[in-house]
């Protein structure tokens, strides 16, 4: 006589495996250069050198005019796309943008504008930032923790914040130099001397420092889940 197999009994919701949650897609990672100043005439100037980044190396700036007009100048309309979900701007200019070294410091031409930064010695921000490894420095959790630290320790300063779209930014600067000069001109015009990023500017959640910098930095662009 055949043996009877014991009926199977259903599994019980406990145990059935449960639905794997959605990855989240990965992070835009921009390794490069800030730099931030002020001038004489009110311009207040912003200008990424990115070295590494989903958009390939590419420089660009923002600028504030005493008005309060803000411009972005981009190299690309990839570039200006991708710039402009992430901040806010009255106008975009789509021109081309180069950087180059010069002795004592780098020389950027955007379209019109043409700046000459004068690089000086490493700030005591800077000497501070060493203090913290690299790995560390641009993780988007320890800047998330050290957020209201630097907004007490550097005016206008933030390390997180929102980047349009549901997105989180995150900025990781892990050293700070002075700039010492600056020769800056618009359509030939001398935007005059050098002078602190006051007002803070007004294209995303945080200003450059009000003491003019150029800073090496990670920028981390987050998606939602």
């Amino acid at each position: 006589m055949p043996r009877s197999r014991p009926a199977r009994t259903p599994s019980s919701p406990s145990s059935a495996s449960s639905p794997s949650r959605p990855s989240r897609a990965p992070d835009d990672r921009f390794s490069g250069r800030i730099a931030g100043f002020g001038t004489a005439s009110g311009t207040r100037v912003v200008i990424g050198m990115w070295d590494e980044s989903p958009l390939g190396r590419f420089a660009d700036v923002m600028l504030e005019d005493a008005a309060g007009h803000r411009l972005l100048l981009a190299p690309s309309p990839e570039v200006a796309a991708y710039v402009s979900a992430t901040y806010s701007f009255d106008e975009v200019q789509v021109v081309p943008v180069s950087r180059r070294r010069v002795d004592g410091g780098i020389a950027v031409t955007a379209g019109d504008l043409e700046v000459t930064l004068v690089v000086g010695q490493i700030s005591w921000l800077g000497v501070l930032l060493r203090l913290v490894p690299r790995s560390i420095a641009t993780r988007p959790a320890w800047l998330t923790v050290v957020d209201p630290v630097a907004r007490v320790l550097v005016r206008g300063a933030r390390t997180a914040g929102t980047a349009g779209g549901g997105r989180r930014e995150y900025y990781g600067v892990t050293l700070v130099r002075d700039l010492a000069g600056v020769t800056a001109t618009r359509g030939g015009v001398d935007l005059g001397a050098l002078a602190p990023l006051t007002p803070p500017v007004r294209f995303g959640f945080g200003s450059a420092p009000a003491r003019p910098s150029l800073v090496d930095v990670v920028s981390t662009i987050r998606r939602p889940a």
